[in-house]
């Protein structure tokens, strides 16, 4: 058996390797190292892939949020609401630009922003709600964007952990994640599901003029060169990464259907388990691309498995382990624990286990039979 990780880059590289190296080469050839041919081409084969009008390409998934927000012009004040289970740059970037964070608890079944939540957390201050789709689960954006609509609010998707998942709609249509709000906004981090072999981002929008915004921030603020129009950054997705997304991008809805049908063989394994409660996987399971699989251990002791398993030679992690309100950077006197009773309990549950493109039968039967050997 192949030697377990929880991402391998190495074995999904080495089946790509002629098409990377070629591509990585045009860019050494030419010299073009910032903002060169392979960034513009990644661009439109990104925007055509999502259906969106405008794909902005940044240095990573963290500025993407950031830029995202810059360019909608929010002020120092102004509250965002965002999902208490997430990783801290959701949260960061909020807090960097002077805006009020407001995290609120999230679902228990999809461990997505709590809807009910968002509503009761919206005061006059508000203008603007972030929800993330966690672990490659899409959140529920017919709701939320009905919510924004309702009170005249900016939705910034995070989608870091979700490209190529689809979101469907009562009325049949889908869409793609992070097209959905005013903004969207991702991470190219190498173990992403689209991932480069550094750091990337992007942002999206059909909206014609915040696109135009978004180009300057970018760029330190430029549109001509030494016209600083607006305040901006240094945040370029460089030749080189897109180079490699450019070699990955034709390929991300087979990763995907690789991740879902690993998956699927992890969940039938642990089917019924009294103290596994494993990710729901729909029938057609394109709302969900399983960036992490995480289960949620019951009636037993978490941290147990999780030394069970590494004796065993089988990498897993917490993701995450505390809450964003209980982080010292962010605690805040107007959070209360009574707030947070989903996020309190998943913080003390959640368990992920490898998931990548090339986890194969034999490994995906090695792990859940150690899984299930804890328990007996």
């Amino acid at each position: 058996m192949r030697k377990l990780q929880m991402v391998d880059l190495k074995s999904q590289y080495d089946k790509i390797k002629s098409t990377v190296d070629a591509s990585i080469q045009e860019v050494l050839d030419t010299t073009t190292y910032i903002n060169g041919p392979k960034v513009h081409e990644f661009q439109k084969s990104l925007e055509e892939y999502l259906d969106v009008k405008h794909v902005i390409p940044c240095a990573n998934g963290t500025d993407a949020l950031q830029i995202a927000m810059m360019g909608l012009g929010l002020q120092p004040g102004d509250e965002v609401i965002t999902a208490d289970f997430t990783f801290a740059a959701t949260v960061e970037v909020i807090a960097l630009l002077q805006l009020t964070p407001v995290l609120v608890d999230v679902d228990m079944v999809n461990m997505n922003i709590s809807i009910e939540a968002i509503k009761k957390a919206i005061t006059p201050k508000t203008k603007a709600i972030v929800p993330v789709h966690l672990f490659g689960r899409a959140a529920n954006m017919e709701a939320i964007m009905q919510i924004a609509n309702e009170h005249n609010l900016y939705v910034i998707e995070d989608n870091a952990q979700a490209i190529g998942a689809n979101c469907r709609f009562s009325d049949g249509t889908k869409k793609k994640a992070g097209t959905i709000g005013h903004v969207g906004a991702t991470s190219f981090f190498p173990s992403k599901n689209l991932g480069c072999y550094g750091d990337g981002g992007a942002i999206f929008t059909n909206d014609d003029a915040l696109a135009h915004t978004i180009r300057g921030i970018v760029n330190h603020g430029m549109y001509v060169r030494y016209h600083h129009d607006v305040v901006g950054v240094n945040s370029r997705l460089d030749s080189i990464q897109a180079a490699v997304l450019n070699a990955k991008l034709p390929l991300l809805d087979s990763y995907n259907t690789a991740r879902q049908n690993a998956a699927r063989s992890y969940s039938k394994a642990f089917e019924g388990h009294k103290n596994i409660i494993a990710p729901t996987i729909c029938a057609i399971c394109d709302c969900h691309v399983f960036h992490q699989y995480t289960l949620r251990i019951i009636d037993a002791d978490r941290n147990a498995l999780m030394d069970h398993l590494q004796s065993k030679g089988i990498p897993c992690a917490i993701y995450y382990p505390i809450p964003l309100h209980a982080q010292k950077a962010y605690a805040d006197v107007r959070y209360k624990e009574e707030d947070f009773p989903v996020t309190n309990q998943l913080v003390k549950e959640v368990i992920s286990l490898p998931m990548h493109t090339e986890l194969d039968t034999e490994q995906i039967k090695y792990i859940t039979d150690s899984v299930l050997e804890f328990f007996n």
